[in-house]
């Protein structure tokens, strides 16, 4: 499988994320501040078989166009799931460390990039 940029992942991925409910979904576009990756997405699930369902749903949904990780951390303990994806790295939390770590306070350079989903 091949990591192609010209597949738009963030939008695939927060598109994924929302349809498991994922909270408070942010996409930083990180090429003017990081080499780490293009985009960041960040969100979080209240429980951590929540923060399992939108890792699966993300994970199928970019395996259908062709998109494997990486790499995955933390599947096992599904506090904070890594999903790498090359140019798009997704960042899955439960609530209470997502605001622990503050990825987004962090990482406050980085613009945000707005995405409208249907409802």
């Amino acid at each position: 499988m091949n990591q192609q940029p010209e597949i738009n992942c963030p939008e695939i991925i927060v598109k994924a994320a929302d349809d498991k409910k994922a909270k408070d979904i942010v996409v930083l576009d990180m090429r003017d501040v990081s080499l780490i990756a293009d985009y960041f997405i960040i969100c979080h699930g209240y429980s951590t078989t929540q923060v399992r369902a939108i890792s699966d749903n993300i994970g199928e949904k970019m395996k259908e166009r062709g998109m494997m990780p990486l790499r995955r951390e933390g599947v096992n303990d599904a506090h904070w799931i890594l999903l790498d994806y090359g140019h798009c790295v997704v960042h899955i939390f439960t609530e209470e460390d997502r605001n622990f770590y503050g990825l987004e306070r962090l990482w406050g350079d980085a613009k945000r990039v707005e995405f409208q989903l249907a409802e």
